[in-house]
Order: structure tokens, then C-alpha cells, then sequence
């Protein structure tokens, strides 16, 4: 016997209805074959829970294997309705994966979008770098502008950031210390800082930035001082230095500055 014993074969050989002949081949190949053993246990043990379940004795001359062929007979005319319902069941799950996982990437996208909104960097990414300057030579330029950011810097800026899908337009990839500071033209002095999403933006940064160069250059704030308190916490030295709990505007800065 070289195919496996069907269920039907299994059947017989349990309630001893195999000729000589095909009973003496199926005890050969059950001594050989374990997957017709572990499905003549499994059909033994679907036997025995029917006679339980059903708790009653079978007609005389009814081998114990009739109950369980007529309830596989059940199944078989139940099996198209249920793999109609099996095929839509499936179908829903799937459009509900679909929809969950466009509603995870929005919801992921959008706290991408919001993460953004620190008003200080993160010093394990941006501790800020400086240049060996004094402060004669800082001074010594009348005005120094922040070298522009290359698009393939600003992406690395907003990855690891985790914001890769924020639009350029909306932040300013900003120096943490201003070059006007002596701040270094390195990825570990440069941030994602949102143009309107916090009071705390880049407006109010350039401000305290040309705030502490004013103090630097008159000689009532040391250089590395104000490099450290810009890259300590720039709004705390922004409330210091302004007098303030809030950013103010123009107007007031100035007349914060004359006080």
C-alpha cells in the first residue's frame, strides 16, 4: 500500500469492517506510516468526544466509527457556506489591515509633523560645536551670516530627529551657536527649529543671538560664557538676558536691550 490510508480506510480498519487481505495491508502500513498513525489517533480521539457529547449508545451492529462518519458527512455539505463565510471574514480583515496600517502611518506622519516642536534641541544630538575664537576676532567681523545648510545635511538633520517627513520650508535647520558666536559649521551644532509652531521659533533665537554678540562685543559677556548659555538652554538665557518669561516683540527688545 502506497499512498496513505484515506479516512474512510481508517474508519473501517477501527470498527473492523477491512477484508482480510486490506486489513492485514493497513496493520503494515500503520507499523510504517506515522502520519496515518497520528490520524488514526486523531480520529479515534473525534470518536470519543462525539460519544461523549452525544452520551448515548449506538444501534446494535452500528460499529462506533458511524457517528463520526455521519458527522463528517454534516461537514462536507457545510463546507462551501462556510468557506463563503470563511472568504469573507478574511476579507474584512484584510481591508481592516489596510485601513489600520494607512491610519498608523497618518498618525505616525503626524507626530513626525508635531515632533518637531521642541523648543531645544536635543543635546545627545546637538550639543553644539564651536571654533577657536577670541573675542577680537569674532568682533572683529561686521557681519557674519550662517552658511546655508545643504539639503543632503538638512535630511540627516531631520532623520535623526525622526521627523524625515517634515517639509523643509516650515523649519529652519539652525546653528544651536551661532557662527556670529563662533559657532562651528558641524552637524553637532545644527537643528530642526519650526519658523511658527512655538513662540519659542527662530525669530526669537536670532534675537537673543544678536542680543549676546552686542554683549560679547561691548565686553559685558565673555565669549565662552554666552557659547554655553546658548547651548545649555537658549530660552532660559533668552529670559535671562531679556528680562522676560515670554519672547517680545521687536519694539520691546529694544527697549529691554537700553535697560
Amino acid at each position: 500500500m502506497d499512498q496513505h490510508l484515506s479516512d474512510e480506510q481508517l474508519l473501517q480498519e477501527l470498527d473492523g469492517e477491512l477484508s482480510a487481505r486490506d486489513a492485514k495491508q493497513a496493520t503494515a502500513h500503520l507499523a510504517e506510516c506515522w502520519r496515518c498513525r497520528a490520524r488514526r489517533r486523531e480520529l479515534e480521539s473525534a470518536i470519543a468526544a462525539l460519544l461523549h457529547v452525544h452520551d448515548r449508545e449506538l444501534p446494535a451492529g452500528e460499529g462506533p466509527a458511524a457517528l463520526l462518519r455521519a458527522r463528517m458527512a454534516e461537514q462536507r455539505s457545510e463546507q462551501p457556506q462556510r468557506l463563503s463565510w470563511w472568504i469573507s471574514a478574511t476579507a474584512a480583515a484584510a481591508a481592516c489591515l489596510v485601513l489600520f496600517t494607512v491610519i498608523s502611518r497618518f498618525e505616525l506622519r503626524h507626530r513626525e509633523h508635531r515632533s518637531v516642536v521642541v523648543s531645544v534641541p536635543d543635546p545627545r544630538l546637538t550639543p553644539g560645536a564651536t571654533i577657536r575664537l577670541s573675542r577680537l576676532a569674532v568682533c572683529s567681523e561686521t557681519r557674519i551670516n550662517n552658511k546655508a545648510v545643504s539639503p543632503a545635511v538638512q535630511r540627516r538633520v531631520f532623520e535623526a530627529y525622526g521627523i524625515s517627513g517634515a517639509e523643509p520650508a516650515e523649519y529652519e535647520v539652525d546653528y544651536l551657536i551661532t557662527p556670529a558666536l563662533g559657532g562651528a559649521d558641524d552637524i553637532r551644532n545644527l537643528w530642526p527649529q519650526s519658523h511658527t509652531s512655538t513662540v519659542w521659533n527662530a525669530e526669537a533665537k536670532d534675537a537673543l543671538e544678536d542680543r549676546l554678540r552686542e554683549m560679547v562685543c561691548s565686553g559685558s559677556l565673555d565669549l565662552t560664557e554666552a557659547q554655553q548659555e546658548i547651548a545649555a538652554n537658549w530660552i532660559e538665557a533668552y529670559k535671562k538676558y531679556f528680562h522676560t518669561e515670554m519672547p517680545l516683540p521687536a519694539g520691546a527688545r529694544d527697549h529691554s536691550a537700553r535697560e
